[in-house]
C-alpha cells in the first residue's frame, strides 16, 4: 500500500498564490495515477486535478483550468499542485490520492482512487 502525506495549506488572500505537496512512501512503484480532490463545508468531495505518474498526462476539473497546474517529480515520489490567483470558492481541505489500477481515462471519482492522505487546509479570504 501507498501512504500519502500532503502539505502546504494555509491561509491566503483572494488572487494570491499557494503550492502544495503530497509525498508517497510504501509501494510507490505500483502506482499508476494520483489526483488532487477537495472537500468544503456540507459538500461532497470533489475532483481537482489527476496525472500519470509514468506519463505525465494531466486532468483538471473545469473550476481550476487555467489557474492550478498538478506535476509530479517521480525520483522524489511527490506530487504537487500549484495554485494561482486564488478565490474564496477554493477554500476547502485539500486530499492527495493514489491509485495502482491502470484506467484508460483519468479517474475523476474519489472511487477511483484507493489511497488517501489526511488532507491540508486552504482557506482564501481576505
Amino acid at each position: 500500500q501507498v501512504q500519502l502525506q500532503e502539505s502546504g495549506g494555509g491561509l491566503v488572500q483572494p488572487g494570491g498564490s499557494l503550492i502544495l505537496s503530497c509525498a508517497a512512501s510504501g509501494r510507490t512503484f505500483t502506482t499508476s495515477v494520483m489526483g488532487w480532490f477537495r472537500q468544503a463545508p456540507g459538500k461532497e468531495r470533489e475532483f481537482v486535478a489527476g496525472i500519470r505518474w509514468s506519463g505525465g498526462r494531466t486532468d483538471y476539473a473545469d473550476a481550476v483550468k487555467g489557474r492550478f497546474t498538478i506535476s509530479r517529480d517521480n525520483a522524489k515520489n511527490t506530487m504537487y499542485l500549484q495554485m494561482n490567483r486564488l478565490k474564496p470558492v477554493d477554500t476547502a481541505v485539500y486530499y492527495c490520492a493514489a491509485d495502482s489500477r491502470t484506467f484508460v481515462k483519468m479517474p475523476t471519482t474519489p472511487r477511483g482512487y484507493t489511497n488517501w492522505g489526511q488532507g491540508t487546509q486552504v482557506t482564501v479570504s481576505s
